[in-house]
């Protein structure tokens, strides 16, 4: 357990490292300018946080990817649709509402009734994505048939009410933030154990896109809460994101707040998970033991990540955005790609998805290829981002062309590839997103005089974008070399055959 646990804090060192020196060299620049009380928090809060993805990705190996297979494998078994679904529905919703991401999301905007709408959305489209699986229905064509009715009732939102138009970035966003680190590893491990129960010639396939599902359900969750009510979100207080004047009663109170958080959000899943072990699964108790072990590891990652990055990220994500911002469109524009590039290796849920993909896809699909898409899409979806906070237009004019560009993509590359680029998308946007890169849009609002609702927001939204366009470029890609090798392999067939036939001849 040591050597493995030594393994996870040694990838995650590598993930954190190069967020932690990009801010640090920029500190030596004339555009950012922290103090050494800041810089010292900052590098504090780098160290804990590179421990709390360490004992998190453990704990989501040993524990929560098994139950959730164990979970979906063993209700399939029982040949009770109805119950499947009622349960996968509950499930869906009670993660969703513990959900910390979203917690921090809500906290933002001071609403709590996002949380209820959010987790009802979540729980109808995991049903939904169950039904796909069971049904074995194809990914695309639901995706394109949910994203046209999403844009349909954007546009009512705008029709309805002007005002509430600057609700839209915030209903993309919270589709990001709801597929955060205890709901990936759960949820995509129920597709997995479903399709593999299931079994039939695609179920490695048919397993991927619940994740690309329960994101689209929160969009059309807080856009319906737009055109009901909006009246309770407001934009979050600049002074949120400063630095705390006394550093040790900030660090109690999150870690208070994120303990809390934490322990409804796993106590949930856990006691959900052992209800249904003791009504069906009956599973031996060594495997139990070795699930709240697993838990425990997860239980302190989360702890210990999330307190670092409320306490050190945020408010440093903030004050770069705000002084680049102020310094040079075009160094806030590099800066933000730079950053996208490296700040998703620090996301918890991407490196569960990458192993998962790799081992279901037998490595056709390489952790490295996926991550080196990854990072240019968020990269590419940050700098994007950037560039409209600072001139000031809807967020719309990028999601529209750029979901009907990844829709259109889904009908030429491999339908897995499809179904990977659409999960990638949740699983980017997670909680350094939410405490970062977020207040790093903000304070780049904040400097440039925007309105933080209608311009800030929409940059989680973006992040969920990119990657299902760059993956399935990747995808294309690899069909493209794949016909071109064929082509020529066919050639090199042709041209031995002739040169047979005219040593025949």
């Amino acid at each position: 357990m040591k050597k493995v646990l030594f393994s996870k804090v040694k990838e995650a060192l590598v993930s954190v490292l190069p967020v932690t020196l990009i801010v640090i060299l920029l500190n030596f620049t004339p555009l950012v300018n922290l103090s050494m009380r800041e810089v010292l928090i900052f590098s504090i809060s780098a160290l804990f946080l590179i421990l709390g993805i360490g004992f998190f990705t453990l704990g989501a190996d040993i524990a929560m990817t098994p139950m959730g297979e164990h979970v979906g494998s063993g209700l399939t078994k029982s040949k009770n649709l109805k119950l499947l679904l009622i349960i996968c529905f509950a499930l869906g919703f009670l993660i969703t509402v513990a959900e910390p991401d979203l917690t921090v999301l809500a906290n933002q905007v001071g609403s709590k009734l996002i949380i209820i709408f959010v987790g009802l959305g979540v729980g109808l489209f995991l049903v939904l994505s169950i039904l796909k699986i069971v049904l074995k229905k194809d990914l695309a064509s639901m995706l394109v048939y949910f994203y046209m009715l999403l844009f349909a009732l954007a546009l009512v939102v705008v029709a309805v009410d002007a005002e509430k138009f600057q609700l839209l970035p915030l209903s993309f966003d919270s589709g990001g933030v709801t597929t955060g680190p205890i709901t990936v590893p759960f949820i995509m491990a129920l597709g997995v154990g479903i399709a593999a129960t299931i079994g039939g010639r695609n179920a490695s396939e048919n397993s991927f896109g619940l994740v690309a599902m329960c994101s689209v359900g929160p969009i059309l969750a807080v856009l319906l809460l737009s055109i009901m009510s909006g009246g309770d979100i407001s934009a979050p207080s600049v002074s949120d994101y400063l630095f705390a004047d006394n550093i040790g009663a900030a660090i109690g109170h999150t870690l208070f707040k994120t303990t809390r958080d934490v322990t409804l959000a796993l106590g949930l899943v856990v006691a959900f998970f052992f209800a249904i072990n003791f009504i069906f699964l009956k599973l031996p108790k060594k495997k139990l033991l070795q699930i709240l072990i697993g838990t425990a590891f997860t239980y302190v990652g989360l702890i210990v990540f999330l307190t670092s990055v409320h306490v050190g990220f945020m408010p440093v994500g903030f004050k770069m955005g705000r002084e680049l911002a102020a310094a040079s469109p075009v160094a806030i524009s590099v800066a933000g790609f730079v950053l996208g590039l490296v700040v998703v290796l620090a996301e918890p849920a991407v490196h569960v998805l990458n192993k998962q993909v790799e081992e279901i896809t037998n490595g056709t699909v390489s952790k490295k290829a996926m991550m080196t898409a990854l990072s240019i899409g968020v990269g590419l979806s940050i700098c994007l981002s950037v560039i409209r906070i600072l001139c000031g237009f809807s967020v719309l004019y990028y999601l529209v062309p750029g979901y009907l560009l990844s829709l259109g993509l889904s009908f030429f590359v491999p339908k897995i590839y499809t179904a990977i680029a659409f999960d990638s998308g949740g699983v980017a946007s997670g909680p350094l997103t939410s405490t970062f890169i977020l207040p790093f849009a903000i304070g780049a609002c904040v400097a440039s005089g925007g309105n933080i609702l209608s311009d800030a927001f929409g940059i989680v939204a973006m992040v969920a974008m990119t990657p299902l366009i760059t993956i399935q470029l990747l995808g294309f890609t690899a069909i493209s070399k794949k016909r071109v090798s064929e082509k020529l392999a066919m050639k090199r067939i042709l041209d031995k055959d002739d040169d047979q036939i005219i040593r025949f001849l």
